[in-house]
């Protein structure tokens, strides 16, 4: 594909680097915003340097925030001695769109994975169990995608907690989510009652 501009053949494939975004779309893209006022096209890019530099990761739970601790963290009106363990911060806004949980989260930022490379040691597991080893927890609650990766991750995590020594329930959502599926693309209702009718997480470990 030849250009005329060399401005735009460098938009299109910086454009082009995003996920789901192929040549054609990025070309669009780029001619879209070149028609744009230039005060609309530098309010983005105001906006995704800030994304990058401004926001912070919360040094509780390790959600996307932009102070130290996210608001769901800091909000004195949620149950803190309830975990709900999620992968990433998707999971945790797709939770939280169905209103019916109160606690609070631990996103780990990944599953593990030996195929792709991903190990314990790569995930937010140690500081999980460093928050229930204060005693503080009576409850923490399973997550994360019913895939291979998923159940090994809980397993994995299951073993951690129980070796720490603390007394506390462990729960998994229920299986109104299909096996495989990721949270994120889940409808409210089925996750929400998945939410609502978890189950010990001692009985998946028998399916």
């Amino acid at each position: 594909m030849d250009f005329s501009s060399k401005f735009l053949e460098t938009a299109i494939e910086e454009i082009a680097l995003l996920p789901g975004i192929g040549k054609r779309t990025a070309l669009r893209l780029a001619l879209h915003l070149l028609k744009q006022p230039q005060s609309q096209t530098t309010d983005l890019a105001k906006a995704l340097v800030d994304l990058k530099t401004k926001v912070k990761q919360c040094k509780s739970c390790h959600n996307i925030s932009d102070k130290e601790l996210c608001g769901i963290c800091a909000n004195q009106s949620r149950d803190h001695s309830i975990i709900c363990i999620v992968e990433d911060i998707r999971d945790v806004m797709a939770i939280e769109n169905t209103e019916q949980y109160k606690g609070i989260y631990h996103v780990l930022g990944g599953k593990i994975s030996p195929m792709d490379g991903v190990g314990p040691n790569q995930l937010n597991i140690e500081s999980l169990v460093d928050k229930i080893k204060t005693g503080k927890v009576i409850e923490v609650i399973f997550a994360l995608s019913s895939t291979m990766e998923g159940d090994t991750t809980n397993f994995y995590i299951y073993k951690q907690i129980q070796a720490s020594k603390h007394s506390l329930k462990t729960s998994t959502i229920a299986r109104g989510i299909s096996i495989g599926d990721e949270l994120e693309y889940a409808d409210e209702i089925t996750l929400g009652r998945s939410i609502l009718q978890r189950v010990p997480f001692e009985n998946s470990l028998k399916n």
